[in-house]
């Protein structure tokens, strides 16, 4: 990219009231040519403990729309997105888009949940027009980079558009549909733009490495469990260090459209923006603090909440009793407190059969390390119950266990009673190396390790 056309993109993309982009963070490389140098990021940028700052957070998007989408004048665009890609007004990107008739849409592309969000987990919304819109919505969830290709080639995209509220794990899949998305803009040769939003867990990264052997839709490439980074931020890193090797190059032209106003440790309580749910288990941003942990016990036959009010908060299965609760208390685990809870789950496991169990509570986030918690439960729940038992499926890898926390080890631990000390530290090594290749792509300041 041309000096010339840095300055461009800085000047279409600050939007009003906005201030102006941090350039080296803002707009990635040409491909093949180097990540882009960006100040480095660190703990020490931003003193942990500090107050939060006390000035309005805008997503990406609404910096994008306070400029007139300038930033995607000129092209024909194919955006990515779903519910949560809405503006303050609580409207969606692509309504407000197709009403201003400043952006020219050639296609919508609909992840897991879909566009519109009617379906549930593990399905999408089909290939369809959109009855608002007019616009044709080409179902995206689980297609290949070949397929994905295929769509933006049929569609006519220039420019890919990608807005959709992350929810911080590498088992949550929209992740996977930008990775894929970006390998067909590199075959297509389409400009890239992601218009970011806060990462609901902040900038720490925590949790075991996907192994390449387990790589799955639920954990694609080998990053850590909970991976500390904005959409906008996995974009450049999956830019820099993936690219080239799966899809024989890098993006065209990668932007980032930023979020303004926000520090890695702010909590999204304190952004004032709105919480859509990102997807139908994922009601509310407390809920998205613990899923990286509690998501594991999907792998397991215990329920996760699915079918309660709070998904993910709430775990346990019939034969769960008091001891759990009191167990998981007694191990004193940082910033968070366990409740013996019993509930009734409406559909997915051990449907309408009461279920003893915990719901999780989130106390202090800046000490609460979600994935610990997740293994904490899991050692105690294996050691209390002999019912307990993983979650098996019909798949040469067949725990799923596995595909959740990249490899057979953290199931192996746990089976041979491994406390979660142990666990923990086996994966310390290759968290501290993936923290390390990571800074160089970070965005956002404040504490981030």
């Amino acid at each position: 990219m041309s000096h010339q056309t840095h300055l461009n993109r800085r000047q279409l993309l600050t939007a009003a009231g906005a201030g102006a982009l941090v350039l080296p963070a803002s707009v990635a490389a040409t491909a093949g040519a180097a990540t882009p140098a960006a100040t480095p990021v660190t703990a020490a940028a931003t003193p942990a403990g500090a107050p939060y700052p006390n000035r309005p957070v805008a997503t990406g998007a609404q910096r994008a729309a306070a400029d007139g989408w300038r930033a995607l004048a000129g092209q024909k665009v194919g955006i990515i997105t779903n519910p949560t890609g809405i503006l303050t007004n609580l409207r969606t990107i692509v309504d407000e888009m197709h009403e201003a008739g400043t952006v020219d849409i050639v296609g919508v592309f609909g992840p897991e949940h879909g566009f519109r969000g009617t379906a549930q987990a593990g399905d999408s919304e089909g290939t369809h027009t959109d009855p608002r819109t007019g616009l044709t919505v080409y179902d995206a969830y689980g297609a290949n980079a070949a397929k994905m290709e295929q769509l933006f080639r049929a569609a006519g995209v220039e420019t890919v558009v990608f807005d959709i509220q992350d929810a911080g794990a590498r088992f949550y899949t929209y992740i996977w549909t930008m990775y894929t998305a970006m390998r067909a803009a590199v075959a297509t040769g389409a400009r890239f733009v992601v218009l970011d939003r806060p990462n609901p867990l902040g900038g720490k990264a925590y949790g075991p490495m996907m192994t390449t052997a387990y790589t799955s839709g639920v954990g694609a490439k080998e990053i850590v469990q909970a991976h500390g980074m904005t959409v906008g931020e996995l974009a450049r890193y999956f830019d820099g260090e993936f690219l080239t090797a799966d899809a024989g190059g890098r993006v065209s032209e990668l932007s980032v459209v930023e979020v303004s106003g926000w520090r890695r440790d702010v909590p999204y309580a304190e952004t004032g923006l709105p919480w859509v749910m990102p997807s139908p288990n994922m009601p509310t941003a407390d809920t998205a603090l613990v899923y990286p942990g509690t998501g594991m016990f999907e792998g397991t036959n215990l329920s996760e909440g699915r079918g309660t009010t709070r998904p993910f908060e709430l775990v346990g299965a019939p034969y769960v009793d008091h001891r759990w609760a009191e167990r998981l208390a007694a191990r004193s685990i940082p910033g968070v407190a366990f409740r013996e809870a019993y509930f009734t789950p409406t559909f997915s496991k051990h449907l309408n059969t009461v279920c003893g169990g915990v719901q999780v509570s989130v106390t202090d986030p800046a000490r609460f390390d979600p994935v610990r918690t997740g293994v904490e439960m899991l050692v105690a729940a294996k050691a209390l119950y002999k019912e307990f038992a993983w979650r098996v499926d019909n798949d040469p890898r067949p725990y799923w266990i596995d595909k959740l926390s990249g490899s057979t080890r953290l199931r192996e631990q746990v089976t041979a009673g491994a406390g979660a000390d142990e666990v923990v530290g086996a994966w310390q090594a290759e968290l501290r190396d993936f923290d390390r290749r990571r800074r160089q792509y970070l965005i956002y300041r404040g504490p981030a390790a």
